[in-house]
């Protein structure tokens, strides 16, 4: 078997069942699996999975076991040749995996791969590659300094801009959000510490990897879908254990330090200060909906439960879009039927279009439901289709 795709969740029933789909439907020609394993979620994932995906492996914890023995569970199951570590608040493209298991295969050397990542607005995700973060590089990250200095070597470590976002190549340490590599790779290193809950386990594991000798990737030829913060609320309690997390690790592999501590402090009040400006920048008002749908009695579903205007679109047609979208200077929100539009068709339009008046949400094939968030910042949000 090529390749096994494990997938942890944890009360995210909704974006658990669409980033399903997109994995089914990236993976017909593969031969692979999907293992999901659940801890112990609250809502009803487990009964959605067993009802609408009988086919795949459910692994059901009695307690949260966190996210580094959650995976290493699923690990433990695999029989892929190649693991690829997926959040459940993701969307893959019909040719994810192709492209990345090629580039894997490309590397004699290789550690991790892992690649472009998107928020639901479009926009890139600069933790997609990043440097071991090291207190001077904390800090550059902390202050800033990354951004007024971003060609310095001296400062551009966090965010390893020593690559471009549309530039493939090596980095230090990749996101647990989406990471391929060699099954017996992951074991060799000891796969991610159980010691730590979790926010640090993918820079520890990819430092791992790098200790062994083999050399970490950022792919960017495919784009993933991250709906950032689905599985994790971004409060005072996971600033906390960020914190906590990023002590462990460097007490871990380089000693510890109390200039790390102090940035980590400095770094949690400063986050905690834009969370809140962030959040106030979020709100929409939507004024009109704009369906890409060849489906009439989708349409009419929506503007009965919206109560707003759906204008429906048969197909992504860019011309009959922006007649609607410069006709005034409303907000429009985009509906995705994934019935008959593909994710990586979506995935592509969310890129080339980032940044104007509008906002994203999917609809799963055949499910009741669209999906969607507008900052990478936002939980997101569900709307119920009756």
């Amino acid at each position: 078997m090529q390749l096994s795709v494990i997938i942890l969740n944890y009360n995210v029933r909704y974006f658990l069942e669409q980033c399903v789909l997109s994995v089914q439907k990236a993976l017909e020609n593969i031969d692979s699996e999907i293992i999901v394993v659940d801890n112990c979620s609250a809502d009803d994932s487990c009964e959605m999975m067993k009802s609408r995906f009988p086919n795949v492996k459910l692994i059901e914890n009695k307690a949260n076991l966190g996210f580094p023995k959650g995976n290493n569970l699923g690990v433990a199951e695999a029989k892929g040749e190649y693991t690829c570590i997926l959040n459940p608040d993701t969307v893959v493209a019909e040719d994810t995996f192709e492209k990345v298991l090629h580039f894997a295969k490309s590397k004699p050397d290789l550690g991790i791969v892992g690649c472009k990542l998107i928020d639901g607005t479009g926009n890139f995700l600069p933790e997609s590659k990043r440097g071991v973060p090291t207190p001077w590089v904390a800090f550059t990250k902390i202050f800033g300094l990354y951004k007024i200095f971003p060609k310095s070597s001296f400062f551009n470590k966090y965010y390893a801009q020593h690559l471009s976002e549309n530039q493939t190549g090596k980095v230090d340490i990749l996101v647990g959000a989406f990471m391929v590599m060699q099954r017996e790779l992951y074991l060799e290193v000891g796969g991610f510490d159980e010691n730590c809950f979790m926010y640090s386990d993918d820079i520890d594991l990819s430092y791992l990897v790098l200790k062994s000798g083999k050399s970490n990737y950022y792919f960017h030829e495919t784009s993933v879908i991250h709906y950032k913060g689905e599985s994790t609320v971004r409060d005072g309690t996971y600033m906390k254990r960020f914190r906590e997390a990023m002590q462990f690790f460097y007490k871990k592999h380089f000693g510890g330090s109390v200039i790390f501590d102090v940035f980590m402090r400095m770094g949690a009040f400063t986050f905690s200060l834009l969370k809140k400006n962030q959040q106030k920048q979020v709100s929409y008002n939507i004024e009109e909906y704009v369906l890409f749908s060849s489906d009439e009695n989708l349409r009419i579903k929506l503007e009965n439960q919206l109560q707003k205007k759906v204008i429906r679109i048969a197909e992504i047609d860019e011309n009959a879009l922006f007649s609607q979208a410069n006709s005034s200077e409303k907000h429009l929100e985009i509906l995705f039927d994934n019935g008959g539009i593909s994710f990586k068709q979506i995935i592509t339009f969310l890129e080339e279009h980032k940044n104007r008046r509008f906002t994203f949400k999917i609809i799963p094939k055949a499910a009741s439901f669209a999906i969607g968030s507008n900052s990478s910042n936002d939980r997101g949000e569900i709307i119920t289709i009756e």
